[in-house]
């Protein structure tokens, strides 16, 4: 016998689960493709974020160093973020079983948002870390000391959770119509508030408000840091001197311009302009591609990353 709670009468219901309309039907054959590719660039989003965190955390001069101290929670953020919703598309495009429980897809949406506004704070906290890193080297050791990274990841681990909460719990207070089809691979904010039934001003403007801070706040943070470390960096006068400044830049500010500009897109814009088609092709470049590219952006011009894989594999010739 259900125990759901009575909801006023008419077209409103307490679902047993969703429909997940994917990033194709399952009649156009597309999902053989899709199969392959996906599964192969999440092992590999698995692999490399793994790697990552483990030779940060077996290399003491790595693990020392706020840089990649930050590096390592962003991996097993990217992880988290990846597997959120990688794996429950995958069975779907193998059974042509779209359907997720009502229970399921709020869990999914929790986590999903937890791993996202993690992630968005994280990248934040390593811009400062560069700045500080370049605009105040000689009070680099104290304003960054272990104690103080400490906090900053606890903190972005917790805010990003707490704000996930925030919705999750908002949207379960929400009634829901009979035909719950979503249009997307997963359970997503928007599409979840549109299939609503109740009266969603309050989500709806609290992801124009605190949903908006939460998201533009970490990437204001991220631009402004590094205006002033462009501006420090021209002020260099040898050219030698700007290239070495750049490089230890480059590797995040790709990283930061591949999330926040499809997280942006998507995100920063009113439920009632969400577009499902276009929406799906954004949000794979940030849920799928850029937790697979992570890894290798931050290791194919880092040489101390590439020196600590030599000494792990056993292979010599590394500085």
């Amino acid at each position: 016998m259900s125990t759901s709670p009575a909801l006023p009468q008419g077209n409103m219901t307490y679902p047993d689960g969703f429909i997940l309309q994917g990033l194709v039907s399952n009649q156009s054959g597309y999902e053989y493709l899709l199969i392959p590719g996906f599964l192969f660039m999440y092992l590999l989003t698995l692999l490399g974020n793994s790697v990552i965190v483990l030779l940060i955390y077996r290399d003491v001069r790595l693990s020392c160093s706020p840089m990649y101290f930050f590096l390592s929670h962003l991996s097993l953020a990217d992880m988290g973020f990846s597997s959120t919703t990688v794996p429950k598309m995958l069975q779907n495009l193998l059974t042509h079983t779209k359907h997720i429980s009502y229970r399921g897809c709020l869990t999914q949406m929790f986590f999903f948002l937890g791993f996202g506004n993690t992630e968005s704070f994280l990248l934040a906290s390593m811009a400062y870390d560069r700045f500080v890193a370049i605009c105040h080297p000689l009070r680099y050791a104290v304003l960054m000391n272990a104690k103080r990274c400490l906090l900053l990841a606890t903190g972005c681990w917790v805010l990003g959770f707490l704000h996930s909460l925030l919705y999750t719990l908002m949207m379960s207070f929400l009634s829901f119509c009979a035909s719950g089809e979503i249009p997307h691979f997963f359970c997503d904010l928007h599409p979840l508030i549109k299939l609503s039934c109740s009266d969603t001003s309050a989500i709806q403007m609290t992801t124009l408000t605190e949903g908006t801070v939460t998201m533009v706040g970490p990437f204001m943070v991220t631009l402004l840091s590094y205006i002033l470390i462009f501006s420090k960096v021209l002020k260099i006068p040898s050219a030698a001197g700007k290239r070495k400044a750049f490089s230890t830049c480059s590797a995040h500010l790709t990283t930061v311009v591949l999330f926040f500009g499809t997280v942006i897109a998507v995100y920063v814009r009113p439920s009632s302009t969400y577009s499902g088609s276009k929406i799906r092709v954004m949000s794979v470049a940030y849920t799928v591609v850029t937790p697979m590219l992570n890894p290798f952006i931050y290791s194919l011009r880092n040489s101390e990353i590439q020196q600590s894989l030599r000494k792990y594999l056993g292979i010599k010739g590394g500085r």
